[in-house]
């Protein structure tokens, strides 16, 4: 077997481990070099979920994310999304680093973006929604132990605005209608917030457009091309 051959055998091996432990993948193309990242099921903290409970782990992101960055080998990434929400200080900061790239990334929601997804897919440079699916708007909620005093709720107040400005300074929503969806009552029934699907994200200005993964695929393609 000769090097080239060993050389080849390894990156493949290498992509299918990627493949099977972070559900990501680079794939080379005619368009370039294409880096498939998932954030799954529920965004995890600094507390280790269950071992039932699929997860994203922000310790395996932020690295990735930094790699993905810095590598001459990735000329695009494509995040597929499908989340219940999860930690707000690691979906945050992971929101936060995607936003800061200057990587051409595009974001598409399958099945659900829901509570700190919502600013995990608009932080991309371009993101997309299936038609079928759905994005959960609430308040801030914190588990556990909760000190009722005044310094908790201004903790609370002040994690939501992060939020509200966050996804009103990436996508085209402004503060208040983000707000407004938030804490809309009557939409859920045990709890304040709003579902959006598909045509109704992109009509409020949350998503930028309706999409499935060819038309993702399409719009990498295009910012790839016009930033060599």
């Amino acid at each position: 077997m000769s090097d080239e051959q060993s050389g080849k055998q390894t990156t493949q091996s290498e992509l299918l481990d990627q493949t099977v432990e972070l559900g990501s993948g680079l794939v080379h193309t005619r368009y370039g070099s294409i880096y498939i990242l998932t954030i799954i099921g529920q965004i995890e903290g600094h507390q280790v979920l269950p071992e039932t409970v699929k997860t994203t782990k922000y310790e395996h992101l932020m690295p990735l994310l930094a790699q993905i960055e810095e590598s001459e080998q990735v000329d695009g990434l494509l995040l597929l999304l499908n989340t219940v929400g999860g930690d707000i200080e690691a979906g945050l900061a992971i929101a936060e680093l995607i936003s800061g790239m200057k990587t051409p990334t595009v974001s598409l929601v399958l099945g659900g973006g829901h509570s700190i997804g919502v600013p995990l897919a608009v932080a991309a440079k371009c993101c997309m929604i299936a038609p079928t699916a759905g994005m959960t708007i609430h308040p801030v909620r914190m588990s556990g132990t909760v000190v009722g005093a005044p310094a908790t709720f201004q903790y609370f107040n002040r994690i939501q605005s992060q939020i509200v400005d966050f996804v009103a300074a990436n996508s085209h929503i402004s503060k208040k209608r983000f707000t407004e969806y938030m804490m809309a009552t009557g939409e859920l029934a045990t709890d304040v917030g709003t579902v959006l699907y598909g045509r109704q994200a992109v009509d409020c200005g949350l998503i930028e457009r309706l999409g499935s993964l060819s038309e993702a695929l399409e719009a990498l393609h295009e910012m790839i091309g016009d930033r060599q």
